[in-house]
This record gives structure tokens, sequence and C-alpha cells, in this order.
């Protein structure tokens, strides 16, 4: 069995049914779709999306790339995304795992690899080509759910071994700027984790800016560099996608999921929502609910 199709199998035999889990392994989880599913807004995480089979279509802003079984995703910082599935059967799923980067284990491996970060800019959201030895790390990794007692030693090797095939490759250059903690990306991470964690109270900018250790006006140029909106605007996306989770999986209603997500006015709540996802809240959750049972990113 070549390495993408073993590491199709093992995915499916760990996901029989459609949807997403987290496994044993912390910063693995596995995907799967037997159709092709809506265009979903989701914050991916700084990780590394592998497709075993199938494809996926993911767009930031303007930006679009496509991603298939000879081709992986990597995320430099959380970006809030929009995903769906384009290429999935019954008979041939859509199967994907992600590993998100261990950033204290990236930060140690640069440190001993001793090269310094370039100092261009690179792109936070891009697609490689696949190397057998990246895939064969991924299927070992997998291997390990059925060893749960070797997961606490091994896990993290095998681990580090993915971050140094990373590192080695094309997109090596902007795995470095992650973890330099004065490089542009480095900063606008800090700045979207402060974000994140208070997402639903007003977003003031100074305080962003100095958790990010930049000035506003260098934060608003480099923060909508990387993810082409600005940090009021990914703050709004955030507000809005929790939201529609609220609505979608908890079944809570509009008014309540607005107010949960930080939105004072009803009337603003449902135009923004609607500016989003293309219909006002209730019309939109009718619609999803019609169309896939899958909640998250696939």
């Amino acid at each position: 069995m070549d390495g993408i199709a073993d590491l199709a199998a093992r995915v499916a035999r760990h996901l029989p049914h459609e949807g997403m889990t987290p496994t044993a392994i912390a910063r693995l989880s596995l995907f799967r779709a037997d159709a092709p599913t809506v265009p979903l807004p989701a914050v991916y995480d700084a990780s590394l999306c592998l497709i075993a089979q199938g494809a996926k279509r993911v767009s930031l802003a303007e930006r679009s790339l496509v991603y298939d079984a000879a081709h992986y995703l990597l995320v430099s910082v959380d970006l809030p995304l929009v995903g769906h599935v384009i290429e999935a059967s019954a008979d041939a799923p859509y199967l994907c795992c992600k590993i998100d980067i261990d950033q204290a284990a990236l930060a140690e491996l640069i440190l001993a690899e001793g090269q310094k970060a370039p100092r261009a800019e690179l792109p936070a959201l891009a697609t490689y080509r696949s190397e057998p030895e990246l895939i064969d790390a991924a299927c070992r990794l997998i291997a390990l759910l059925d060893r749960p007692q070797s997961i606490p030693a091994l896990a993290p090797l095998i681990e580090r071994e993915i971050l140094y095939r990373l590192l080695t490759g094309p997109h090596g250059p902007a795995l470095r700027h992650m973890a330099v903690a004065d490089s542009h990306l480095s900063q606008v991470s800090r700045a979207i984790a402060t974000i994140r964690r208070g997402f639903q109270q007003q977003l003031r900018i100074g305080d962003i800016a100095a958790a990010a250790g930049m000035s506003a006006s260098s934060l608003h140029e480099h923060f909508k560099a990387v993810t082409r909106m600005t940090p009021l605007e990914y703050q709004k996306q955030l507000r809005l996608q929790e939201a529609r989770r609220l609505m979608l999986a908890e079944g809570v209603g509009a008014g309540t999921a607005g107010f949960a997500v930080g939105y004072d006015s009803p009337s603003q709540f449902s135009r923004e929502y609607a500016r989003l996802y293309g219909a006002p809240p209730r019309r939109d959750i009718e619609r999803l609910t019609r169309a896939t049972d899958l909640v998250g990113a696939v």
C-alpha cells in the first residue's frame, strides 16, 4: 500500500462516519465527508492539513486555494477561512487529518537549527506538494491511536519529525517567522490570540497593539496584510461565526445568539449576519440544516 492510500485507510478506519472528531492525540483531528459540502466559515488554527482522499477549497477574502491528496495546506496563524469540500462521494469520501502546530516544539527546533528567519514576509496560508516522508510520518502518528499507551512517549517525537519536515521544505521560512518574537507574523499572531480571547467585548485597538508589541498603525497595516481584513473585521467575523454555531449546534434564537457574542442591536446583528452569510439568521440556519449535517470545518 502506498503512503497516501495507507493514510486514507487509517483515517477511514478511525472515522467510519461523516463528521469531524478530535482524537486521543491532543493536536490531531480527523475529518470525513461523504459528499461535497456547502461553504462554511470557520477559524482555522495554525496547523497542517493533509488530505488523504478528495479535495477542498478554502478562501481568505478574495484569495482561494484548492488542496487535495497531492498537496498539503499549512496555516501559519489563526485565520478565518471559508472552506468547503469539493470532491467527495459515498464510495470515495473526503478524508483529512489536521495537525495543530506545537509552537514550543517549533521554537525549540528552530533554535537547534540555528537559521535566521528571512527578512521578507511570507504568506500565512499556502499549499505545497506533499512529500512521501511527511505522509509517512502522519500515518505513523495516526497509527498510535491503536496503541494509546504509546501516545505520551511517541506522539511528541512524531510531531517533532513532522515539524522538521515542514521546516526543511518550501514552507520553512514562514514557520521560522512564526517563532521569531519580533517578526510581523508573530506579532499579528499575538494580536489574533488577544482578539479571540475577548471577541465578545468592545475592541480597543490600543490594547491589541500593545499585546502585539506594535504601534496601532503598524498593527493595522500588517494585520490586514496577513489576514486580508482589519482587526475590527476579524472580530466581527469571529462574532458572527460563534453566533452561527450557537444557533446551528445549540438551537438558540437569533436574538439570544447576537447578544451572547456582543451585539446590542438585533437589527445590526441581522444586517451584518446577512452580509457575511447571504441570508438573515433564521433563513440561513434553515438552509444549512437542510443542506448538511456537518457542523464546523471539515
